[in-house]
């Protein structure tokens, strides 16, 4: 499909404002900056890794909103582009009606940046297909909603990041040590959790879906991945999907979100089991596990999609051009100043790179870095992963 556009438009800077300035955020800013446009990076402590590539920066509680109003009235961005949960995502609403094109909208960024609106958009209005659910808001109301949806079950925050706060309950026994544990791992001020029923699911994917100002919605291939504590390990891509569940996918990933509304790169996650396709949760921005995609596995990068639907450039195309993997550098204890082993014996192998974050303080499981592998279209992609793991495990990260 081809899309008419007018030669003859200047290419304007947009003044960019990132919410949140980790390693996905470094990314996009390193894609519209050569774009030619100017960002200010914005999180909660001094040095994160996209402040590092970015024009300017600033160090607030983005939880706050009256500090969040201030910067924002300080810079008078064009583009604000959330990458975290913990912001006052309510106070974006005013930000579109004062002509601010929030990312991928204010609608979009409220609803997702909470586990029970997401959830219940899917469910409830638009009838996808998900795992049976339940809220709790106390350590009482968890014990009913786990007798409810019946054992094993998943226990999440409804507010958190990369897994933080997420454990399986198998017996009774857990419950309260799964409380305790979602409350620690919230973000925000949001004491709420969701309860799910567990999914016997065979496959777990990303499906990074594009959506734009003018152009088609677009879909990238899909994404394998495994985690640990709730968190990614490695990925991988393409992962083999039926023609039949991957046209389901796409559906729902189309439908939510349409309904959700704006344009960006969506990460839509999907479990595969024997019943089928099953919505599980939709991150509106540049996903984890679609590092992989910095390993040249398309044309362009997840960031680079992401860079061009927020400024409302054309897609011509997404082409899944080799197989890739990447894999992650853990940090094992808290630290300062952390440095790197190993790096130069992972070089040495053909189709590999790394990204090192750039991330000033360590904890542990902490991701600091990722390996990334790749190789040709008919390579088996499960040793290109296996690849990825070998090299990461051989990477250490040293802190004072």
């Amino acid at each position: 499909m081809r899309i008419s556009y007018n030669l003859d438009q200047k290419l304007e800077m947009k003044k960019i404002m990132l919410l949140g300035s980790g390693e996905l955020g470094k990314e996009f800013v390193i894609a519209v900056k050569r774009l030619g446009q100017h960002v200010i990076a914005v999180d909660s402590y001094k040095g994160a890794p996209a402040m590092q590539v970015a024009d300017e920066y600033e160090v607030i509680n983005m939880l706050d909103g009256k500090a969040l109003d201030t910067i924002v009235k300080k810079h008078s961005p064009d583009i604000i582009v959330p990458e975290i949960e913990a912001i006052r995502t309510e106070r974006f609403y005013d930000y579109e009606k004062e002509g601010i094109q929030v990312v991928p909208s204010a609608k979009a960024a409220n609803f997702t940046m909470n586990r029970k609106a997401i959830r219940d958009l899917a469910s409830k209005e638009l009838g996808v297909k998900t795992a049976n659910y339940r809220y709790a808001t106390s350590l009482d109301e968890l014990r009913k909603s786990v007798s409810e949806v019946g054992l094993p079950c998943v226990v999440k925050p409804l507010m958190s990041s990369s897994g933080k706060g997420q454990s399986v309950i198998k017996t009774e026994n857990d419950i309260e040590k799964s409380w305790n544990y979602a409350v620690e791992g919230s973000r925000g001020d949001i004491m709420e959790v969701i309860v799910e029923e567990f999914i016997r699911f065979h496959t777990e994917i990303t499906l990074l879906t594009v959506t734009q100002k003018t152009g088609p919605t677009m879909f990238c291939e899909p994404i394998g991945h495994r985690q640990e504590r709730g968190d990614y390990q490695e990925s991988w891509q393409p992962q083999f999907v039926s023609a039949e569940h991957l046209k389901e996918a796409r559906h729902m990933a189309d439908k939510v979100t349409k309904a959700l509304t704006g344009a960006g790169i969506w990460g839509v996650e999907f479990f595969l089991g024997d019943e089928g396709v099953y919505f599980s949760e939709l991150s509106p921005r540049p996903h984890d596990t679609g590092m992989v995609t910095l390993a040249g596995t398309q044309n362009l990068s997840e960031f680079e999609l992401h860079a061009r639907a927020v400024l409302g450039f054309p897609i011509a195309e997404i082409v899944q051009e080799k197989v890739g993997a990447s894999a992650v550098v853990l940090a094992d204890k808290d630290g300062i100043n952390p440095t790197f082993t190993g790096i130069e014996k992972a070089l040495e192998h053909t189709g590999t790179d790394i990204r090192i974050f750039g991330k000033p303080t360590t904890r542990p499981y902490r991701r600091m870095a990722v390996v990334l592998t790749s190789g040709d279209l008919n390579d088996d992609v499960h040793a290109v992963k296996n690849k990825a793991i070998t090299l990461a495990k051989e990477i250490k990260v040293i802190s004072e």
